[in-house]
């Protein structure tokens, strides 16, 4: 325990594993250089040493970008998909532009049945690669052992 009394799950910044003998970081809240903006999630190809020296600057060393919108309200859980769309087309259009294509994806914890119907399309097309409502434990599964195995 931290002398603050916080505990350290609540300051983490991030976590690092290896997969295959290749460096994985996971780092939450990030604003990431090439897209000007803050990215919930960002999954990268590197150690955290190597990313740190790198700058979070490199957009070859992204495997993932992801937007996280909680909230359990039924009636603003459009609101939250519209606002992770436009930051999810942001980050797609600045990676393109720098020659790159990291995957994407969505979690959030209240999806409504227009909005299922508007993230399948998302997927459908190649838009997102992944999705998960945090509320529902075997999508939340699916969807860490696919960044675990990026």
């Amino acid at each position: 325990m931290l002398k603050d009394g916080y505990e350290e799950e609540i300051l983490l910044r991030g976590i690092s594993w290896q997969r295959n003998g290749n460096n994985r970081t996971l780092i939450f809240n990030l604003t990431v250089p090439l897209v000007n903006n803050n990215v919930d999630l960002c999954l990268f190809s590197l150690s955290p040493e190597e990313l740190e020296a790198a700058n979070y600057a490199s957009p070859e060393s992204y495997l993932a970008l992801g937007e996280l919108k909680g909230g359990i309200d039924p009636a603003g859980a459009d609101e939250h998909w519209k606002t992770a769309r436009t930051s999810l087309e942001r980050i797609r259009e600045a990676f393109v532009k720098a020659g790159y294509s990291p995957h994407t994806f969505f979690i959030g914890t209240a999806i409504e049945k227009k909005m299922a119907g508007e993230i399948w399309g998302e997927l459908e097309n190649g838009n997102l690669s992944n999705a998960a409502n945090l509320n529902e434990e075997n999508q939340l599964a699916s969807i860490s052992r696919w960044l675990c195995a990026l």
